[in-house]
């Protein structure tokens, strides 16, 4: 009946002692023995991640093959949905709490910057089923007369830039926006670590929460915000300060300006206008070229380009 629980190689990392110790944890293994144990439900489910493109049972068929010669349980659909409710979702929280982390050796090409571990915050958009058990908690869009589209769910996640190794995840309905779902997310940030972020993050209070966690950030300013200098430095950065009518302390940054041209693979060539900030305020130790290509590493990552430094 254990047969079909296991991930192939993947079941290295995520292994049965650590899967039965999350379901003990969470008092969620069987009392009885039964034709579907926990420990193979967790790992259906993760499965099911892994193959979302296919059916129930086109992912259990994935989980027992090569197990021929073994008497095994062919369950319906309807026994691998109440497994999923009986073990609920919180041995998968569990896991993600005990596998998530960063996990590239200090120095190590592509995630580390002078000494500070790169990490990046972003967030993606997820369909979810169009149907009264989920829309209550994830409602559709609604224009001046009707709902559309598919009910959204937004998830948030900070990972390891280089490796893209989960440090923390957050998600829930796409009306809220991304900063409020990021905000959970900071406690996994150390003094050790470097942030980096789009636009969608530059907000004030935020840039200030990640500095109180003890991070540095580096994280790209839209475009309506325009800092007052007050003080430029030699390598063409200059100091501001941010959180007037905001903060009760002003917060003090680093602005860098640049102009990066960008050459499609039809020939195109556009130039955008960066204004980065940052919480590195010494330009002789964090020069303002390097920050710039670091930032577009991390904009390489996420598009799935390889970095050019």
């Amino acid at each position: 009946m254990y047969a079909p629980g296991h991930l192939g190689e993947l079941t290295q990392i995520v292994d049965f002692a650590l899967v039965d110790a999350v379901l003990e944890e969470t008092g969620t293994r069987e009392r009885r023995v039964r034709l579907l144990p926990s420990r193979v439900v967790v790992y259906f489910v993760l499965a099911l991640a892994l193959f979302e493109q296919d059916s129930y049972r086109g992912v259990w068929g994935k989980l027992v093959a090569g197990l021929e010669g073994l008497s095994l349980v062919r369950p319906a659909v309807s026994s691998l949905s109440r497994a999923r409710r009986r073990i609920g979702a919180a041995p998968l929280r569990r896991l993600l709490e005990t596998l998530a982390g960063p996990v590239a050796y200090r120095g190590q090409v592509g995630v580390f910057y002078r000494g500070l571990r790169t990490v990046a915050v972003d967030g993606t958009l997820l369909h979810v089923p169009d149907d009264e058990a989920v829309t209550w908690r994830y409602p559709k869009r609604s224009g001046e007369s009707m709902e559309f589209g598919y009910p959204l769910l937004r998830l948030l996640v900070v990972v390891e830039c280089g490796t893209r190794a989960i440090l923390a995840a957050a998600f829930g309905p796409e009306s809220d926006g991304e900063l409020a779902y990021a905000g959970r997310l900071l406690g996994v940030l150390d003094r050790s670590m470097l942030l980096l972020a789009d636009a969608a993050f530059d907000a004030t209070a935020f840039l200030r929460d990640v500095k109180t966690s003890g991070a540095q950030f580096l994280i790209r300013s839209s475009a309506r915000r325009v800092p007052t200098p007050f003080r430029h430095l030699g390598d063409g950065s200059y100091l501001a300060r941010l959180g007037y009518g905001v903060l009760p302390v002003l917060l003090e940054v680093r602005v860098i300006e640049a102009q990066v041209t960008v050459s499609l693979a039809d020939g195109t060539v556009r130039c955008e206008q960066w204004r980065l900030l940052t919480s590195l305020l010494d330009p002789i130790r964090y020069p303002a070229d390097e920050l710039v290509r670091l930032y577009h590493d991390r904009e390489a990552y996420s598009r799935g380009h390889q970095p050019f430094l």
